[in-house]
């Protein structure tokens, strides 16, 4: 039976839930210290630890702060996700620190010719990323471990033997869900699953993450003037932290951010086989739009669905422009390139070309695991949502084609209607 079609007609004004309604009541009840010593001074008190490591961060901390206090139509919800979020990076940063210290093996790791998923978010990559983490050959990370990449000291796993960092991150997934229900039917979080690498940046203050949940374009032009390659190690030190507390050590990694930072990703992972998603624009920006104003009921005082489609047309126009300009940077021989709709007609296929090209076999066992996946998983088991551009953004269609008529040219990707 074809899972139900969903329409959101009320990005714009939306109609509120009793629950919805009482978050945002409940928000502005909560005081937060968007400061950096307020941020730092909490997540010392938190974890009993004092030592960040390199003080440089402090500055990219401060940007981060200073670019939500300018984003004057986030709503109490939103300021008090954008503080726990400075503030859970802030305690991670100080365990890894601690775990370091206390395990130098750490630095001994290797991380041996990863496999990494890049494109546009909404182009396939969480799919494509979630089947091949579906082999147990390779190593991955889960959306729970992600949020607390250390285990807390002295917690053990309960009476049900469940790790105590998923059993948090189980609890938040429940409360998201009854809050915004049809996040799940456009990227479902659900702690399980396997998560962006660049999530481990977040305790660096670097990528652009951020941009997701606050309009910060001040720190956009920051991150765009500066050399990722040092946040870039950070990411390999945090990958090493988690590769120490459990193999194997072959990593399967994804993020659409890299698409704009081939250099520094390469340079960080020179081994690494690279597989590069390719989706029409138009309908990346028509699914990651709606699924961000959709959002904005919460986190926004008011939802501009006009405001996502200007800032995020220019977003994602710039990831592409810098991946047409430095796709030459991955070697041939390490990189291939994936069309949305060659994969969606055939999964297995497009992960036996790119284990080809990664010299990793197509075991009998390996394909098990991954049929059962597909199975378990189908695509829209949640629901299909409708976008409409032009109905909900105001914007046309073609004429976006248009401004990235470059991307068509470079690539041959299918247009969507």
């Amino acid at each position: 039976m074809s899972s139900p079609s969903i329409r959101i007609d009320d990005l714009a004004n939306p109609v509120l839930t009793r629950l919805q309604r009482a978050a945002r009541e409940g928000a502005e009840q909560i005081p937060v210290d968007l400061s950096v010593e307020g941020i730092l001074d909490q997540a010392a008190q938190q974890t009993g630890l004092t030592d960040f490591g390199p003080d440089d961060f402090r500055e990219r901390l401060g940007v981060w702060l200073q670019s939500i206090g300018e984003d004057h139509n986030l709503s109490a919800v939103g300021r008090v996700g954008a503080f726990r979020e400075c503030l859970r990076y802030a305690v991670a940063r100080l365990r890894i620190e601690d775990f370091v210290r206390q395990n130098p093996g750490i630095h001994d790791v290797e991380i041996e010719r990863p496999i990494i998923v890049v494109g546009l978010p909404r182009s396939g990559t969480t799919h494509l990323l979630n089947l091949m983490a579906a082999d147990t050959r390779l190593r991955s990370m889960p959306y729970w471990e992600s949020l607390e990449p250390v285990p807390t000291p002295g917690e053990a796993p309960g009476s049900d033997g469940v790790d105590p960092r998923l059993a948090r991150c189980r609890k938040g997934y429940e409360m998201q869900c009854k809050l915004l229900p049809l996040l799940k039917n456009m990227h479902d979080m659900a702690p399980e699953h396997v998560h962006e690498e660049i999530e481990l940046m977040g305790p660096d203050f670097s990528a652009y993450m951020i941009e997701w949940v606050v309009r910060v374009p001040r720190w956009r032009d920051y991150y765009y003037a500066r050399d990722q390659r040092p946040h870039y190690a950070y990411l390999k030190r945090a990958l090493q932290v988690l590769q120490y507390q459990r193999g194997p050590n072959r990593w399967v990694l994804k993020s659409p951010g890299h698409l704009e930072q081939l250099g520094p990703l390469m340079d960080t992972f020179p081994d690494a086989t690279v597989a590069f998603t390719h989706r029409d624009p138009v309908s990346v920006i028509a699914s990651a739009i709606t699924m961000l104003t959709y959002g904005d009921r919460l986190r926004c005082k008011h939802p501009d669905p006009a405001d996502n489609a200007r800032y995020w047309t220019d977003r994602v126009e710039r990831l592409l422009r810098k991946c047409v300009e430095d796709r030459a940077r991955v070697p041939e021989d390490q990189s291939l390139d994936v069309l949305f709709h060659e994969f969606m007609q055939d999964d297995i296929a497009t992960v036996e070309r790119i284990y080809a090209l990664a010299d990793l076999p197509m075991t009998a066992d390996a394909r098990g695991r991954l049929d059962r996946y597909l199975e378990a998983n189908p695509r829209g088991k949640h629901g299909r949502i409708l976008y409409d551009l032009q109905a909900d953004f105001g914007v046309d269609p073609e004429a976006l084609r248009e401004r990235f008529a470059f991307y068509y040219e470079r690539f041959p990707v299918r247009r969507e209607s």
